[in-house]
């Protein structure tokens, strides 16, 4: 089977190009990394380069990802033109049996490389991959403007980000009831973020960076997209509130606990302060 022909491959691009319709990947912003499926790999084998033999550094150890392949987003592509030239703007790569370089099996035509945040989108997969058991293969990462004006005003902590979203719309604390993680401004592209990054997706699905942007992480495309589409929803309602002059009533955070049996959540207990 053909790359492009394959059920991943499609829901991979579709994704890219849902987002940039949402107008969350302005010129080159923004990325996505898929961890592809033994059997995904094996149905197009035929497709992909083995008689490649050079290698990349990643610029990160993950050694839990060894000989794994994995779908990404190329740097300086495009999000807009994904869906009319993939071979261009995305590309397969695998691990070497350390988890430390990679080689191109696949797309980036051109002399086009793995997205310039590939360490922080494979430490975060492995990350997510020992949280989950092997459920998370995807890591979505884009620039909604609404979650990005609310790093200006809010103070660049978990609780009070988790807060914000949680009570501007009844689904946020049902879509990621373990909250969602804040790095302060660093310098994109780099193993300190990328490490940051990943120590907050030990805890939770969403990770936003202050004046950039927003990680997602699930264990589907849509869920991916999904999960940040509700985030950035939220933070849009949060925005109008403000600009109205700020919230006169809202959710409790005994509210927030009481949706929890019927929706089979738990809300992370750090950001609640619950009457005795």
């Amino acid at each position: 089977m053909k790359v492009l022909d394959a059920k991943f491959a499609r829901e991979f691009i579709d994704l890219c190009d849902r987002g940039w319709k949402k107008g969350w990947h302005e010129r080159n912003g923004g990325n996505l990394s898929y961890r592809m499926k033994n059997e995904e790999a094996e149905e197009v084998k035929d497709d992909l380069d083995f008689a490649s033999t050079r290698v990349y550094p990643i610029g990160a150890k993950v050694p839990t990802l060894a000989n794994e392949f994995f779908m990404v987003k190329a740097t300086g592509g495009f999000m807009m033109h994904m869906k009319d030239n993939p071979l261009h703007n995305c590309g397969i790569i695998q691990l070497d049996e350390k988890g430390e370089n990679y080689k191109i099996l696949w797309g980036f035509s051109d002399g086009m490389k793995p997205t310039s945040e590939l360490p922080s989108h494979l430490m975060n997969l492995a990350v997510v991959k020992e949280r989950t058991n092997g459920l998370y293969r995807v890591v979505y990462h884009c620039h909604p403007a609404n979650i990005i004006a609310l790093t200006f005003v809010l103070p660049l902590t978990d609780e009070s980000f988790t807060k914000v979203l949680w009570s501007a719309m009844t689904e946020c604390p049902i879509i990621f009831p373990a909250g969602v993680g804040v790095v302060p401004w660093m310098v994109p592209g780099g193993d300190e973020i990328a490490i940051r990054t990943s120590e907050l997706m030990k805890t939770y699905d969403l990770a936003i960076w202050a004046h950039h942007g927003i990680f997602g992480t699930a264990d589907t495309f849509d869920n991916a997209f999904g999960l940040i589409d509700a985030a950035e929803k939220s933070a849009e309602i949060a925005v109008k509130v403000i600009a109205m002059g700020g919230a006169k009533q809202t959710m409790t955070d005994e509210d927030i606990v009481s949706l929890e049996d019927r929706y089979h959540i738990h809300a992370n207990r750090k950001f609640l302060h619950l009457k005795k």
